[in-house]
This record gives structure tokens, sequence and C-alpha cells, in this order.
């Protein structure tokens, strides 16, 4: 692989782990719980990968912020009871360990929970191919450049130096935020459109589409 970039930071749901239809049902079935009005899909979908609170008002505007923990609560019973089930997408273990080998510094910056990374970490797997991550209950929910910040200074890597690959246009206006490259994949929960409108330096509809263009460009 030819080294254009020396940081890779991943989003983890919708972009490492099939997890964006687990999300996306459990804060319908937490607003049933609590007698709201039940987001769509696409109103569910878009919240993937915010901090939760800001996730929390987008989705369920009429639920008061008093009830935020209630609402916490159910959604991680929801989420829970279908953890066991979620899988990584195909091809990204054997992704991880050859940029890996390649030498780059590789990080994850999440909407998840420490805790919540932590744990999906651990059960996928992946925890030692990453040295460095940041969580939504550390830092600035995404699209506030904090994460990105923050893992570059970490590294002592530039932002013309660091890649960021998402799903969802919060992780692409994070990286315009910050200043570093995009990558935007379109197998998790935002349409190709939206993240191609943020001019990412390339839209990619496949794991294996992912790890072409890195060996080329990365």
């Amino acid at each position: 692989m030819a080294k254009q970039f020396d940081l890779i930071v991943f989003d983890w749901d919708g972009t490492l782990m099939d997890s964006a239809a687990a999300i996306v049902t459990a804060i319908q079935a937490a607003s049933r719980d609590l007698g709201l009005s039940v987001p769509t899909d696409r109103q569910a979908r878009y919240v993937i990968g915010l901090g939760l609170a800001d996730a929390l008002h987008h989705a369920v505007p009429d639920l008061p912020r008093e009830r935020y923990e209630e609402m916490v609560e159910r959604y991680r019973y929801h989420y829970l009871s279908r953890d066991h089930e979620l899988t990584l997408f195909g091809g990204i273990p054997e992704l991880m360990a050859e940029l890996q080998d390649a030498g780059y510094a590789l990080a994850v910056a999440t909407g998840k929970s420490r805790l919540g990374l932590n744990r999906a970490l651990a059960v996928s797997g992946l925890e030692d191919f990453f040295h460095a991550t940041r969580c939504a209950d550390e830092c600035h929910s995404k699209p506030h450049p904090q994460m990105l910040q923050e893992l570059m200074e970490e590294f002592a890597v530039p932002p013309g130096r660091t890649l960021m690959i998402g799903d969802t246009t919060h992780d692409l206006q994070m990286a315009a935020n910050a200043g570093t490259g995009a990558i935007g994949v379109t197998y998790g929960a935002h349409v190709p459109e939206e993240l191609k409108a943020l001019g990412p330096l390339a839209v990619v509809d496949a794991v294996e589409e992912l790890g072409t263009w890195l060996r080329r460009h990365g």
C-alpha cells in the first residue's frame, strides 16, 4: 500500500459492525414503551453516530429531557436483547489486519458510549487492532471535530495525513470540520446521495471496494 495517510479513523456502527438495523429497531421499540411518537426508519437511521443526547433530541423530539434516562434504559434493553446477533461486515477483520501490517495507526471515533464500545470491541475480536478510541460520552458529539482532534494530537499526525471512514453524514462532516480526508461507505445508515453531497474523497459500496481504494490511494 502506498502511504498517503498515517492515521485511519473508523466509525463503528454501520461501518465496521452491521448494527444499524438493530439500533433503529431499538429506538423505535423504546419509543413505543414510553408511549411516544415512533420515528420512521429514516428518522432513526439519521441519528446513528450521534451522541446520546443529540440522538434523542432528533429521533424523539417529543421526549421531555427529564425522561431521557428512562428512554436510555429501554433503548439499551432492546438493543442488548439483539446484541449477540450482531456481526462485523464481511471482510472487516481481514482489512484491519492488512492495514495494521501496512503500518497505519488505526483508531475508532464513535457515537457509542465507552462501556458500549469496550463491549463491542471485546465481542468482535477487533480490540487489538486499534491503538486509540474516542466515544461520545468522552467528547462532543459528531459532527464536532473534538474526537478527531484528540486522536490526531495523540498520534502527532496532522489533518492532511488523517483519514476518517464512516457511514453517516455526521462522520463526513466531522472530518470536514477537522480538516481531514474522508471516505463514506453506503452499506450502513445514510444513503449515498447524502454522503456524496459532502464531497468525500470517495464513496464506496462494499468493504472489498474500501480495501481496493485504500490499496491504491491510502
